[in-house]
């Protein structure tokens, strides 16, 4: 099941959106289309879960896609939010979250395949992503340590082939690419530009009343008093800070500058999540409405 969450990202993330900016230096060709913004990516979501439905619903079973929060309640902040507004309005957004988890919890989805008798509901798995005769995709993350593995099949498959064109390729390339952050990261947070508005921000947080090195420790702060009062007032800080301080923008420009530095040898995988990622937003267009 696929569930779209509002999430705090950790250090590790330092940025929740993945930029490339320009093509490889050794070649002339066009650089690459712009990334796609959270809105289309969340349409190429919203279009997957359809054809699924339809999928579903031609296969005799019931079907019930998620909740489509505005995008306004979907976006996700990324490292540090630099929106004061949206931190006034949801602070870090754990109501967000708290009513996305409520959800999970009572799956209609869930409660439906219960509901099945043995037979139905082994006949249920199977036509929504393969059941026990689902293929399994493999893919190396970079760096070679680890190989991650994907059941797919029924019509998981089905909504897959008709937004990506090749389930195959997108599996790979969204795993190498989405899995690229161990290898630049920590050149981030060595940056120079990085340490220097970061120290800045906890210098700023310092004078609002919040003494917390960097974001993660202030949203970490924030989810174990659980009072979203206070919550709040500490996403506010963060979201001026960020603004004053403009930390928000040096993190995803270091992040787009060491991220390109790994195009030499990930650069056939950046180009393929792009090209396949566009594809599928131009086929979701005419599969379902965007978010507002």
């Amino acid at each position: 099941m696929k569930h779209l969450l509002v999430r705090a990202v950790t250090v590790v993330a330092v940025v929740a959106a993945v930029t490339t900016g320009c093509s490889r230096p050794d070649t002339a060709a066009a650089p690459p289309e712009r990334e796609l913004t959270q809105a289309e990516q969340l349409r190429i979501s919203d279009a997957d879960e359809v054809l699924i439905k339809q999928c579903m619903n031609r296969a005799g079973f019931s079907y019930w896609t998620s909740p489509r929060y505005s995008l306004e309640e979907s976006r996700e902040p990324g490292y540090v939010n630099d929106d004061v507004e949206w931190a006034r309005k949801h602070g870090y957004g754990s109501r967000i979250a708290a009513a996305a988890d409520r959800y999970r919890r009572t799956n209609p989805n869930g409660t439906y395949r219960t509901g099945l008798s043995a037979e139905r509901r082994e006949a249920y798995d199977e036509a929504l992503d393969g059941g026990r005769r689902a293929r399994i995709l493999s893919a190396k993350l970079p760096g070679g340590t680890a190989t991650v593995r994907k059941r797919l099949g029924g019509c998981s498959e089905e909504a897959e082939r008709k937004l990506y064109g090749d389930p195959d390729a997108w599996f790979r390339a969204d795993k190498a690419v989405t899995n690229l952050q161990p290898l630049y990261v920590p050149e981030i947070l060595r940056d120079k530009r990085f340490t220097t508005a970061l120290a800045g921000w906890a210098a700023c947080m310092r004078r609002a009343g919040h003494a917390y090195p960097d974001p993660t420790a202030a949203r970490d702060a924030a989810a174990r008093v659980r009072d979203f009062a206070s919550e709040t007032r500490t996403a506010v800080a963060e979201a001026r800070c960020a603004r004053e301080t403009s930390l928000a923008t040096v993190a995803r420009e270091r992040q787009t500058h060491y991220l390109n530095a790994l195009r030499a040898t990930y650069g056939e995988e950046l180009d393929t999540h792009r090209r396949l990622q566009r594809g599928a937003y131009e086929r979701a267009a005419g599969i379902t409405g965007a978010r507002v």
